[in-house]
Formats: structure tokens, sequence, C-alpha cells
């Protein structure tokens, strides 16, 4: 094949795809040559969309067995276990997350370049239905004002050279002639019909291109939403968030697996279209347009002849001669018949833009027009197309892990916030490091104070039985009496009294309070030990 394409090699990933078992759904092996009309054929490019379909079956099946083994797992227990189920719980969403960002950004890449190969499709066939258009435009107007247009010049012509035969006779040579060109351009092939196939699978196309490109760029942003606010639930501890991500986490890793098949198959199919394109275009339209002109537009070589050359010939040689004829008329007719000059030189511009319509012609039926359409319609899909298929196809596998991992780590949260509130809610609400009590105190200060009251007075008389009797002044040293005088502002009735023996509610909870709390009943406990030994 590379031998008779010098312009067009199909590139390396297309043989891969291409030599890709294809078997049918009875397991029974089938060439990989295209042919999307065979049942046979077809079977085999679902046979690879089934196989996608088993592995996201496995995949959903992993995913349920492990949810099952976490729901019969016991409890743990161990603060250790809980920080690494944690910490694993943290990474695991960081991870998911930047594999969806790398997967959303290779499906973005992947679209584009699958956009830009059809795009380069359609533009080619736009432009080889422009060109067949217009040839059949030339040739049918042309054709037509050498029959009718011709005529209707000679008709009046006859009637004035009705006294001189020879003029008569060179009239009746040019009708001659002008039937000749007409049969000549009846023998360039029609292409009405293959500019209307064209049209309508340029614009079936674009149509099915279009909703393909916008329907992945929605995907791509709902799996980026998704995974951010499954992230922000995380970190926000949110509950509603995490179930409500996790149905969409599993709606899209179903979507995914859904988007990796049809783009296998998409791929493998067009693949073998590209490997052999030429082949395929000549089987399926045989009944169409000859071999021999097929194959002159397929290939484009200098060894090929134009098939169409001697009508073209033919063409101009009878223009020419009309040509000679009708300057002859002009130089010896007129001087005698001048009434026929009109008529003379309406023919010889008829001529004229006959023959500037046959350069048209020709040019348009030259090879290398519609052989650079095609090539460039091949290029477009078989390396823009098929390589952007591949990558949507990574970017399909990517996203398939990355909401795998999410699903998972997904009820690990929702179970440490579960643990953690079942922890907060057997904290004493009376501790002042309890962050219910906390948000008490901030909401309702007169019950945080009424509660810390109530239980610095139930608590009153159960340590005034431990404490030993309370020493006159006078009896302690004055260095310690120094030290408690400045420590409790001067006031002198509370010099050796400590904070819990007063009788009256503390002052507002604070660390700073808390440590000189602790500081002040260590020395009196020193005190009273070295004063009342045992």
């Amino acid at each position: 094949m590379a031998a008779a394409r010098v312009e067009y090699i199909a590139p390396w990933w297309v043989y891969w795809l291409h030599n890709l078992p294809h078997l049918e759904l009875n397991l029974q092996p089938r060439s990989s040559e295209f042919n999307p009309t065979d049942s046979g054929y077809q079977q085999s490019l679902l046979f690879l969309a089934l196989f996608v379909a088993l592995c996201a079956a496995l995949n959903f099946l992993f995913i349920s067995i492990y949810l099952i083994c976490f729901c019969c797992r016991k409890k743990e227990e161990e603060t250790d276990t809980k920080k690494a189920t944690s910490c694993c719980i943290t990474w695991t969403a960081a991870a998911s997350g930047l594999l969806c960002c790398a997967a959303v950004g290779i499906g973005f890449y992947g679209n584009s370049e699958t956009n830009d190969g059809v795009y380069q499709l359609t533009y080619s066939l736009d432009n080889a239905n422009h060109t067949l258009a217009g040839l059949d435009s030339l040739v049918s107007g042309t054709s037509l004002k050498m029959k009718e247009g011709l005529d209707i010049y000679l008709l009046r012509l006859n009637e004035i050279f009705a006294t001189r035969g020879e003029y008569v006779q060179i009239l009746r040579y040019m009708q001659q002639m002008a039937g000749s060109i007409a049969m000549e351009l009846s023998r360039l092939p029609n292409w009405e019909g293959t500019s209307f196939n064209l049209s309508a699978i340029a614009r079936q196309t674009s149509f099915i291109e279009y909703y393909r490109w916008l329907s992945y760029l929605f995907l791509f942003i709902v799996d980026l939403v998704i995974c951010l606010i499954t992230c922000l639930g995380l970190a926000k501890r949110s509950k509603c968030l995490l179930l409500t991500m996790l149905c969409f986490g599993m709606t899209t890793l179903l979507v995914s697996w859904a988007s990796l098949a049809l783009d296998t198959s998409s791929a493998v199919g067009t693949s073998d279209f590209c490997v052999a394109p030429d082949k395929f275009i000549m089987n399926m339209t045989q009944d169409q347009i000859s071999s021999e002109v097929l194959h002159y537009y397929l290939y484009c070589s200098q060894s090929l002849k134009n098939p169409f050359q001697q009508a073209l010939t033919n063409f101009q040689r009878y223009l020419t001669t009309m040509q000679i004829q009708i300057q002859s008329l002009l130089l010896y007719a007129v001087p005698i018949f001048p009434t026929a000059q009109k008529d003379l030189l309406g023919i010889q511009l008829l001529l004229n833009t006959s023959e500037s319509n046959l350069h048209q012609i020709t040019a348009l039926l030259d090879c290398r027009g519609l052989h650079k359409d095609y090539l460039e319609a091949l290029i477009g899909v078989c390396y823009d197309g098929v390589e952007g298929l591949l990558y949507l196809a990574l970017f399909s596998i990517l996203a398939a892990l990355a909401f795998s991992a999410m699903v998972c780590a997904v009820p690990q949260a929702w179970k440490q916030l579960l643990a953690r509130d079942r922890d907060y809610n057997d904290i004493d609400e009376e501790d002042p490091f309890n962050p219910q009590a906390r948000r008490i105190a901030v909401h309702n200060p007169n019950r945080a104070q009424l509660r810390s009251f109530c239980s610095f007075s139930s608590s009153l008389g159960s340590q005034a039985s431990l404490q030993p009797p309370t020493q006159p002044v006078s009896n302690a040293p004055v260095a310690e009496y120094m030290n408690q005088a400045a420590l409790f502002g001067g006031n002198p009735r509370y010099e050796n009294v400590p904070l819990i023996g007063r009788g009256s509610p503390p002052p507002t909870y604070s660390p700073s309070m808390r440590a000189t709390y602790l500081s002040v009943n260590n020395d009196s406990a020193n005190t009273y030990g070295s004063e009342f030994p045992a």
C-alpha cells in the first residue's frame, strides 16, 4: 500500500487497533476488513463494547464487595487506627482529585482532536461537493448553450444567407459541430448523485459531531464539579454533601464506562477503514462510478491517463473549427450581408464562453483537486480523529479509576464523621473542652454560668471534707504571705484561702486562669503538708 500511495500512510496506532482480535458474539474469529454492512463485522465491534461492559461489571462488583465488607467489619476503637484511617481518607481524596483533574485535561485534548479531525473531514467533503456541483453546472450550461442558444442564431442566419448556398452549408456544418460537442459533454460523468451523497454525509456528520462534542464537554464539567464538591464535603465534614456526591459518583462512573465502550468500538472501526480506505470506497461506489474514473481520482498518479482526455480534446477541436468558420463568415459574408454581423458576433461570443467553460471543466476534472480533498479527509479522520478517540478512551479509564477510589473513600469518611459525633456526645457537657459546651456558652451565657455554678456548688461539699483546716494568717510565713498577696491582688480576705473554699462561683473560664488555679492549689498543698504533717 505504501508503494501505491506515497502521500498517505496510516499511522502506527491505526495498525495497532486494526490488529486487535475481531471476534463475533459466538467467539468465532472474524476478518478485520472494514465492512459496516456485514452482520459479522458489526458483531465484532459489539463484542469489544461488551468486553468493556464486562470490565465495568467487575468494577461495580469489586465496589459492592468492598462496601459489604466495610459494613460488616467490626468497629475500630483504637486511636492509632482511627488516625491512620483518617490519613488514608485524606490521601485517597487528594489522589482522586488530582487523577480526576488529569483525566479531564486529557479528555479536553482528545475531544478537541476528534472535533478537529471531523471538521477537516466535513470541510473536505464540502470542497469536493462544491467541485462536483461546479462541474455539473458547467457541463449542463455549456450543453444548453450549444443546443438552444446556437440554434437561435443559426436559424436567423439561414434566413439571411438563403440566397448563398455555400454560406448555408457552413451554417449546417457548424450545427453538426455543436451536436458533436453536446455528445462529447454527455460522455462526461454525471456527478449530481455523488454530490448529493457527499452533501448528506457532511451534514449528518456535522450534526452528530456537534452533539458528541457538547456531550463530552458537559461530562467533563460534571466530573470536575463532583470531584470538587466531594473534596469540599470531606473538608467541611458534611454528611449531606458526601451522600449526594456518592450517588452522583456512581452515576458518573457508569457513564465513564459507557463512554469507554463507545470510544473503543469507534476507534477500532475507524482504524479498520483507515488501513485500506481505497478498497472500501471502490466497493461501495462500483455501481455509481466506473472503476477507471474512481481509480484515477483515488491514486492520481502521473502514470495514469485522464479518462476524460479524449472527450475534452474533441471538445477543443470542435470549438476551434467553429471559430474558424465564424471568422471566415465575418470576413467574407458581412460585407455582402451587413445584417448578419450581429448574429455572427453573438455566435462568436458564445463560442468564446464555451471555450472558457472548457478550460474550467478541464481544471475541475483534473485529479489533483479532488485527490487533495480526499487525502485531507483521510488525514483528518485517521490521524486527528483516531488519536482523539484514544485520548478520550484514556480519559474514561482514568475517570473510572478516580471515581472508584472516591466512592470507596466516602464510606470511610462517613464512618469517621459518625464516630466523631458519638465521641462528642459521650463527653460530659460540663467539660470546658467539649465543643458542645463551648457552643452553649457562646449562644446562652446565662445558662452556661448557671450550669458552671451548680456544678461548682455540688462539688464544694465533697471537697471541703478533704481540705485541712485553714490556719490563721499569722501562722503563715512572711515570704508565703507576700507571694500569695501578690498573686491575689493584695486582697487581705483571701490571702491564704484556696479558690475551692471561697463559696463563690469562679470567674469566666480561660486556659490562663486554669493554669493559675492549678499552681495555687499546688502551693497550698505544699504549705499545708509542711505545717501539718500526716
